[in-house]
């Protein structure tokens, strides 16, 4: 399997990626994602070369979306001088699934954290989604805290402040990775 940086013409298959997770997600009892996300919002991330593509040949299997912005809020201005890139959006298909390229997605962004000079690598997750909370921790990650104050970024209550982070390292997720050389972060120390 090979990743990518994603391109414009990948915003429909990840709408439908968020679609479908969405769908999967109700069958488990959880609201998470239930509200569309707005096309314009997924390409202005896709043209900041912050979303990437796991292909598995002519297939997308799966997206991650690797930034050094934190949604604002949640992080402490002291966690916010240790330099970081926060995951985002991590979705793997249904046909994908069970085959833990979630986790070796997380493994590859680890990988990037740790080239772009980051500490830590650092995720919010839904504050009642607790399956997926023991998914981040059995793959490695701590949790920091729970937020639960405040407002989201798209102007709607705050719903994923579950907030936790790992030590950027170099792991192996075993993709073929075909994205630039991250660059540097830059940081106030």
């Amino acid at each position: 399997m090979i990743i990518t940086p994603a391109e414009p013409h990948d915003v429909a298959k990840l709408l439908a990626f968020r679609e479908e997770a969405a769908a999967w997600l109700r069958t488990m009892g959880s609201d998470q994602w239930s509200r569309p996300y707005p096309a314009d919002k997924l390409l202005a991330t896709i043209e900041a070369g912050t979303v990437f593509m796991l292909r598995d040949g002519h297939t997308t299997a799966g997206t991650i979306t690797l930034t050094p912005n934190a949604e604002e809020g949640l992080w402490t201005d002291d966690e916010l001088t240790e330099p970081s890139l926060f995951v985002n959006k991590l979705t793997v298909t249904r046909e994908y699934a069970g085959q833990d390229l979630g986790g070796r997605l997380l493994d590859w962004a680890s990988n990037r954290a740790r080239g772009a000079g980051a500490q830590w690598l650092r995720l919010d997750a839904w504050t009642t989604n607790e399956g997926l909370q023991r998914y981040y921790l059995a793959h490695g990650f701590t949790h920091v805290r729970t937020v639960r104050e405040g407002v989201a970024v798209n102007g709607g209550p705050r719903v994923s402040g579950w907030l936790a982070q790992r030590a950027a390292r170099l792991a192996d997720h075993g993709f073929t990775d075909r994205t630039p050389t991250p660059e540097k972060l830059r940081f106030a120390a």
